[in-house]
């Protein structure tokens, strides 16, 4: 199953009337109702090479209501889908943490924790080929932050169109990235740019802005606050498909950022029927790297047991399968150290500017 656009209105609502019609078709011959969805395991889920992607796979999967479990499951369904119709109808968006408190008021239906009206929602991503931003559904976190030279417009709360430069029209905070960056919600006017560079820590993205670094080195800084949110995701992939530019990402030095960088440009398992509309497949890792640790001699914390299963597991991921990061993750587990993006200010607090981010951009042939 592959999203690659956002649907109107009339075409969410129709898919979601789908849903509905799967289960009466069946109650009107007599049978219980049901809702096929593909198998959401590991074991159908798998990384496709050609696309550079997670994707599901041809299991299929029948919830039907012979058992009280799946019953309430189709139950909560059809209360989502009407709670999500009303919203289309009325203009309005709300949390999947306001759903999961809404849910109080549909008896049987409700649910029980919010991890449980998460999957539900991505269930119904699935079956119905929208997305959740077609549904309206907002997560509680916030999308990134964009520092540089480039002109977004956004649709305000009242429908008007609002130009907005990145480095000239905001504050040292930067741009705050909508959930919804589709075209109907945010449009790439203009950029002055080369490259955008993604970046993991905030201390990090703050240290590259007081440089002035985007105007040095002519590029657009994102804050990706940890684990980037879906909007960041997919904003990247707009700039990265509409205006051809490289996406670079500068993380810490562990296991776990490193699956920060994957999430980027290969999508997660999570997320595995919408990684083509959400992954940059052009992506590169920049930094650090294990190698950075003893070329720069950086400060380092030693590996923990959860460090060392983590890149174990990285060595057989798909993803990392490159000799390049074969070999760095092999070099990270011999010298048993990680090291965060920071540690550069060993050298002083214009280091990574003057020095660093130069070096490495340098041998990536992007020189200014």
């Amino acid at each position: 199953m592959t999203i690659n656009r956002q649907k109107s209105k009339e075409e969410v609502i129709e898919a979601l009337h789908g849903v509905a019609s799967e289960m009466h078709d069946k109650m009107s011959k007599g049978n219980p109702p049901t809702m096929t969805l593909p198998v959401r395991s590991k074991t159908n889920i798998s990384f496709d090479k050609k696309l550079g992607v997670y994707k599901y796979g041809k299991s299929k999967t029948v919830r039907d209501a012979t058992a009280l479990g799946s019953a309430r499951q189709l139950l909560r369904a059809l209360h989502i889908s009407e709670f999500v119709e009303g919203m289309i109808s009325d203009g309005k968006t709300s949390t999947l943490r306001e759903m999961y408190y809404i849910s109080e008021s549909w008896g049987n239906g409700k649910f029980s924790t919010q991890n449980e009206s998460n999957n539900l929602a991505e269930d119904l991503e699935i079956v119905t080929k929208c997305l959740r931003e077609d549904f309206g559904l907002r997560p509680e976190e916030d999308g990134a932050r964009i520092i540089g030279n480039i002109t977004f417009e956004e649709r305000n709360r009242r429908g008007d169109w609002m130009r907005i430069n990145c480095r000239d029209d905001v504050g040292d905070s930067g741009y705050g990235v909508p959930y919804n960056v589709e075209s109907e919600k945010l449009k790439l006017i203009d950029e002055d740019i080369d490259f955008v560079m993604a970046i993991e820590t905030g201390g990090m993205f703050d240290r590259l802005v007081e440089n002035g670094f985007d105007e040095e080195a002519r590029c657009a800084l994102i804050h990706l606050k940890g684990q980037p949110a879906r909007s960041t995701r997919r904003i990247m992939r707009r700039v990265s498909e509409e205006w051809n530019k490289p996406i670079l990402v500068f993380t810490d030095c562990d296991p776990w950022s490193f699956r920060i960088f994957a999430s980027i440009a290969y999508g997660a398992i999570k997320t595995a029927h919408i990684s083509e509309y959400l992954a940059t497949k052009e992506a590169t890792y920049l930094g650090i790297t294990a190698d950075d640790i003893l070329a720069y001699d950086l400060p380092s914390d030693e590996l923990t047991k959860q460090d060392l299963g983590a890149l174990e597991a990285e060595l057989s991921d798909p993803r990392f399968s490159t000799g390049w990061w074969q070999e760095q993750i092999n070099l990270m587990k011999e010298i048993g150290k990680k090291a965060e993006q920071q540690s550069l200010a060993k050298y002083g607090l214009d280091f990574v500017t003057d020095t660093y981010l130069p070096e490495k951009l340098s041998a990536l042939g992007l020189n200014y």
